[in-house]
């Protein structure tokens, strides 16, 4: 608690010299920043995948399961997003600095005396509710395999840093994410619009999860030294930088095999060969974490490793929408 006061009476502080230069952001704003929008395309494409998956092998799409499940998913990663930045502030790993390099990530709401701590983890709360209400709808309309899915999802989300299990610091958030975003989200919206799985289903919610883990192992090698420092036992803290770089490789790589496998097998129409497009901004994303801990290179690593997901993620919609329609 004694912690807690201390970085709140940090961010009441560089509160007063912001608000002397900079003009405060209107209410919308603020909590769009808060909720960190810039990564809720992440979720919306996992459903997004999932659900043109199901309409290229069963040629079903409902626009308004694919509506529910969408902003389902986008409202428990603004949950996420905002219980991880109030855990990572209190507990000291995110620097009170709003200006310091290390905190391109968070939405720097609570750094820069825009909303108190506890604001930002009720708004978490509010989110995570608002993503409960859209998959009891869900529930309802779908059966019970989509209460399991969501329940899982809803517990993976708040407890990926929310005390007592706070999954990320015990090297579990790689994995979680990639189960959540990838098999979770993409065999979810899959489910929702064909009422069963499938084996393509599947195949198609890998490389989905690989690029989505990819997206926190750049956040984790740049951040990789001030969560060791600070208690937070990431993979890439517990397996060290020269491994957790091989660890991003082989994700990226891992990503564009199983399209190869599913293209090959028959599961994937050959037109999701096209993924290999967007190779340059992985092979980019490599380079710079190899490079050595440059805050700056890392932050435009973790930008690519964002763009990759949600091109990759487009490319393998317009694959699926395409054979359909041809």
């Amino acid at each position: 608690m004694r912690g807690e006061l201390e970085f709140v009476a940090m961010a009441d502080a560089g509160s007063a010299t912001i608000h002397d230069s900079t003009p405060r952001p209107g209410w919308f704003a603020v909590w769009i920043q808060a909720s960190r929008a810039w990564t809720l395309g992440m979720p919306f494409m996992c459903v997004s995948v999932g659900t043109f998956t199901a309409l290229y092998s069963r040629g079903v799409f409902s626009p308004l399961k694919y509506l529910l499940a969408a902003v389902a998913a986008m409202a428990l990663q603004a949950g996420a997003n905002m219980v991880n930045d109030y855990y990572d502030f209190v507990s000291g790993t995110d620097s009170p600095d709003w200006q310091s390099p290390e905190n391109f990530g968070p939405g720097l709401v609570i750094q820069r005396g825009f909303l108190k701590p506890d604001a930002v983890f009720m708004g978490g709360i509010v989110s995570f509710v608002v993503g409960i209400a859209l998959g009891i709808v869900l529930v309802y309309l779908c059966g019970w395999p989509i209460l399991l899915l969501g329940l899982i999802g809803v517990f993976g989300s708040y407890f990926y840093t929310a005390a007592p299990l706070s999954l990320a610091y015990r090297g579990l958030g790689d994995a979680m994410v990639f189960a959540l975003m990838g098999p979770g989200y993409v065999l979810g919206a899959y489910y929702v619009q064909t009422l069963s799985f499938s084996w393509s289903a599947f195949l198609a919610s890998i490389p989905i999860g690989f690029l989505c883990s990819g997206v926190l192992q750049a956040n984790n090698l740049r951040d990789i030294d001030n969560d060791a420092a600070h208690g937070k036992r990431t993979m890439a803290v517990i397996i060290g930088r020269a491994a957790a770089v091989k660890e991003l490789r082989l994700s990226n790589l891992f990503a564009y095999l199983t399209v190869l496998f599913g293209v090959v097998t028959g599961q994937f129409p050959w037109l999701a060969l096209a993924v290999a497009i967007t190779a340059p901004h992985a092979l980019e994303e490599i380079r710079l974490v190899s490079e050595g801990p440059d805050p700056e290179r890392h932050n435009r690593a973790m930008g690519l490793s964002g763009q990759l997901q949600f091109e990759f993620g487009a490319v393998m919609v317009a694959a699926f929408l395409l054979s359909h329609l041809l």
